[in-house]
């Protein structure tokens, strides 16, 4: 027997404002987010992107729910293979990397970082979609600042595949590139 949120999921429609109402009843009913991430990362469900879609937008107002999740999300995200589930949770890669470095609201172990870190290159360095790659060089950037060794790393990758991709990426590479050196 399929539950609220699985029949909120397979009417979704890509629609910002479907997802933003699916979101919003997260919000108000707090009690479905470890079903909502549960789907995020059960590759074989047919609806596991859509939960991505809504938890980005969870995590966009309020992030701090994550936390006790950490080790199953961390754990999970290099699982992600389509396209539409990795765009929304390389975004909340970057919300968690950036919240944990400049306000300290998630607290991420070095494990997490580490994790983070390899799925981050592995979206930058494979065939996925720009906006993905474009998440992933920020949080990438963050982290070059607690890991020494990412942004030379960085550098190099965005210097060789600068002439390879879109304007998009060509414009997050040089303000990178310009921050790194």
């Amino acid at each position: 027997m399929p539950t609220e949120l699985q029949k909120n999921l397979d009417s979704l429609k890509a629609y910002r404002e479907t997802r933003l109402k699916i979101a919003h009843h997260i919000l108000e009913n707090p009690n479905f987010l470890d079903e909502l991430i549960t789907i995020c990362f059960t590759v074989s469900d047919k609806n596991s992107h859509k939960a991505c879609w809504i938890l980005e937008f969870v995590s966009d107002e309020k992030l701090k729910w994550l936390q006790p999740h950490m080790d199953f999300y961390c754990e999970n995200i290099g699982k992600l293979k389509d396209e539409s589930a990795i765009r929304p949770i390389a975004k909340v890669c970057q919300l968690l990397v950036t919240s944990h470095f400049k306000n300290k609201e998630i607290q991420l172990s070095e494990n997490h970082l580490q994790k983070i870190t390899e799925t981050c290159f592995d979206w930058l360095i494979n065939d996925t979609k720009v906006a993905s790659k474009c998440y992933s060089i920020r949080t990438l950037y963050v982290l070059g600042k607690h890991f020494d060794w990412i942004h030379p790393e960085l550098q190099i990758i965005l210097e060789q595949n600068y002439t390879n991709h879109s304007a998009a990426y060509k414009a997050v590479a040089r303000e990178i590139l310009k921050k790194i050196k």
